[in-house]
């Protein structure tokens, strides 16, 4: 199995956390690669210009997409690094408490409140800018899982153990003193994304998951686009040629494979990944396709 292969199947088996990083990372390469092929060609083209979040909500008009496509766009590489260690670090204290779909409802819905409150407070100031950046996004979900268990111990490196809201507070207060000096609007929507969702774990503790309205929307174009099993009519036909026995072995075959896959999947699910033989990986890429 070669880096791709490798690649492909902890993509297939990695929870939306991982699958958003992947898309982070590859909305990153090709907001940097795509203009420079172009411009071998002699084109010019500013993809920032069209993913980015603008300040003047006119803009919205012929770029709708902004207020979601901003949160998966980055400036450079350190903006994009520094942002997915945080991502992964959080997502694993969240979904420790909370389900997939939660983690990307509060996702989505935290990068659109964190949007909404930079172009509000730009506007009203009168600055004119973009925003890219999953900032919003993370802060809101460091911030929900801190609100939820503000005392839960975590082991950081050459620090040692640390309570959970230490982490946040210093991310919070970090935000707070760079506010006036610089990155203004990025500033704002960390701590707009660390509002939203303070406010979502208050709302779920009272019986509210908003993080349902991303679920039904996914799933209705999901339901469109899903192709209905095709039920045309069958002619019944009788085969005495064709042995039993034939039937019954591959449906035991169908089950060794399938007892196969369930014991390695285990084995993820309590040691990780790596923790899998090459044998292992190969098999598990090839049952998969």
């Amino acid at each position: 199995m070669n880096i791709l292969d490798d690649i492909k199947l902890q993509y297939k088996l990695g929870g939306v956390a991982h699958r958003l990083i992947y898309w982070n990372v590859a909305c990153f390469l090709i907001s940097y690669v795509l203009p420079g092929i172009l411009k071998i060609f002699g084109l010019e083209l500013s993809i920032i210009q069209y993913i980015s979040l603008s300040s003047n909500p006119s803009d919205l008009l012929w770029k709708p997409w902004s207020v979601i496509s901003y949160a998966f766009f980055h400036s450079d590489f350190f903006h994009i690094l520094f942002n997915m260690l945080v991502l992964n670090f959080a997502s694993q204290l969240f979904l420790t408490f909370f389900t997939q779909k939660q983690f990307l409802g509060l996702y989505l819905l935290s990068a659109i409140f964190g949007g909404a409150v930079f172009v509000g407070s730009f506007y009203l100031m009168g600055i004119s800018a973009p925003l890219v950046g999953a900032s919003a996004a993370i802060m809101a979900i460091l911030m929900a899982v801190t609100t939820y268990q503000p005392l839960m111990p975590v082991r950081l490196l050459l620090i040692g153990n640390v309570k959970l809201w230490h982490i946040t507070a210093v991310f919070l207060i970090i935000d707070l003193m760079q506010l006036p000096l610089d990155n203004m609007g990025g500033h704002i929507s960390h701590l707009a994304g660390a509002f939203f969702g303070f406010i979502y774990i208050k709302a779920l503790q009272n019986g509210t998951d908003m993080s349902i309205v991303i679920t039904r929307i996914i799933d209705f174009f999901a339901n469109i686009f899903r192709k209905s099993p095709s039920t045309p009519f069958k002619k019944v036909h009788k085969n005495y040629s064709k042995p039993v026995e034939k039937r019954a072995s591959r449906i035991v075959t169908k089950d060794k494979v399938q007892q196969q896959i369930d014991e390695i999947l285990d084995k993820i699910s309590q040691s990780g990944y790596d923790s899998l033989t090459k044998e292992e990986k190969d098999f598990l890429f090839k049952s998969g396709k």
